[in-house]
């Protein structure tokens, strides 16, 4: 294993070893102070971020509002808050040490306005923002108006050279680095484009090679990239070390810091990571964003599989194949379905999963009562956390709508990522994860169930392992 060296990331040298920010409370400033602390970089989340009362307890978030854009309101002032008081922590128990930098997704709902808040609020405390899910044209505009370093999350060099011609290539000076993201291993969101195939992973090596070649076509600084996604064991990445192809790199890690005793994460929760199995890991299309995502297969993910596999299509009125009635919904109204599909829908029917829910493609999905209930409170009770949601048809501006209808196989990510954060079951809720989450049962660091401190990890991580 080759000895890392320092490189320089947000205006000072430090170890190349980097904390994923992971949204909604599970990054926070505890974790990123002990990232920088150890002489690294911490990120702390700054998405829909925890807040506390003048006696330091945790305030839930409560909303008030009557409509989606006032809820939404409350919501940027929440995320505001919240992300001013983790920079705080960050800073203070950092003492000065590494770099502490901000994560955020550009389409969560008023990520302009949240961004300026919390840069505004927190000025010389937060050192870099990285910035991904999505294509943050202005987040170097508004870092640079800062004096903060800027991070775009990509996932292929086809993106950063959309972002650098466009509008970065204005403010090269406050470039800190490049997050390469690899669209197949990340957690959480994932940036496979239209034309990758998510069941066909691609080597990151000639990816990074050319992202790092049109870095220096475009004449973007030689600043270092990130590789997130995937990372586990450095000995690993070797042929990213010293390689003048692709130049000075840093290594982030999302996954790994979960299992830390400074990660706010319940004990549920990192009891489960602790015994995942390979393929416990579902890339899948679920998210309200639109973008693939992973997560560990439990209830929650399963349910959402169920929804799919009780899914036909159907026709307000008979045509082609629909030839075969279907009364649907409290008042019977036909529909038409083809002959196959009927009986597929009387046996789920039959089952206990009655409720027929209508999407955007034409298709009904069955789901049993509660559920339906359930989907129906959550898309009334929306808040705007996404600049534009599929589950709720919630979109930011004046219209407040997508213009779509809303679509049931879909759900609040809101909800359910405030939940597992807060000592939610770990069954009944989305948990994000990497697709190597499955190491931490083999990985003998990690053997009778240690959960090392994050100063543990990175002395274990520069060893190769």
């Amino acid at each position: 294993m080759k000895s890392l060296k320092p490189v320089m990331i947000s205006g000072r040298e430090v170890m190349p070893l980097v904390e994923g920010g992971k949204g909604i409370a599970v990054s926070n400033g505890e974790s990123s102070a002990a990232w920088a602390a150890a002489g690294a970089v911490g990120t702390f989340s700054g998405v829909n971020a925890d807040f506390y009362d003048e006696n330091g307890k945790f305030v839930p978030v409560v909303y008030h509002g009557k409509t989606r854009h006032e809820r939404h309101g409350e919501l940027m002032a929440y995320a505001i808050r919240g992300g001013i008081a983790q920079a705080r922590i960050a800073h203070d128990m950092s003492g000065g040490r590494g770099r502490v930098h901000m994560n955020v997704l550009w389409e969560m709902g008023g990520a302009e306005h949240i961004l300026h808040g919390i840069l505004e609020g927190a000025k010389g405390l937060v050192h870099g923002v990285t910035c991904g899910a999505g294509m943050p044209y202005k987040v170097a505009e508004i870092a640079a108006s800062y004096g903060v370093y800027y991070y775009p999350i990509v996932s292929s060099a086809r993106a950063f050279s959309a972002l650098w011609k466009r509008a970065h290539h204005k403010f090269p000076e406050w470039l800190g680095g490049v997050v390469y993201e690899d669209p197949w291993l990340a957690g959480g969101h994932n940036g496979l484009s239209n034309s990758e195939n998510p069941e066909q992973p691609q080597p990151p090596l000639p990816r990074v090679r050319e992202l790092r070649a049109l870095m220096r076509q475009c004449g973007a600084p030689e600043v270092p990239v990130f590789m997130a996604g995937g990372v586990w064991y450095l000995r690993e990445w070797v042929d990213f070390l010293d390689n003048p192809e692709i130049g000075p790199v840093a290594f982030q890690f999302g996954t790994r810091p979960l299992l830390t005793q400074e990660c706010p994460v319940s004990e549920a929760w990192k009891n489960r990571l602790l015994n995942l199995q390979a393929g416990d890991i579902l890339l899948h299309r679920f998210s309200p964003t639109g973008f693939y995502s992973s997560a560990v297969k439990n209830g929650f993910i399963n349910e959402l599989c169920q929804r799919l596999e009780h899914q036909i299509p159907y026709s307000p009125e008979a045509v082609g194949e629909h030839t075969a009635e279907l009364a649907i919904g409290a008042r019977g109204r036909m529909v038409y379905v083809a002959p196959a599909d009927k009986v597929k829908a009387e046996s789920w029917i039959g089952q206990g999963f009655g409720e027929a829910l209508r999407t955007p493609d034409s298709t009904l999905i069955f789901v049993d009562p509660d559920r339906a209930e359930m989907i129906r409170r959550d898309q009334v009770e929306c808040m705007g956390c996404l600049s534009a949601c599929a589950f709720s048809n919630w979109a930011q501006g004046e219209s407040g709508t997508t213009g779509k209808k809303a679509d049931p196989r879909s759900f609040c990510i809101q909800k359910t990522l405030q939940n597992i954060a807060h000592a939610g079951n770990v069954e009944d809720e989305l948990m994000f994860a990497g697709h190597n989450a499955h190491r931490f049962a083999s990985d003998p660091f990690y053997s009778g169930g240690f959960i090392p401190t994050v100063r543990q990890l990175i002395e274990r991580i520069q060893t190769g392992d």
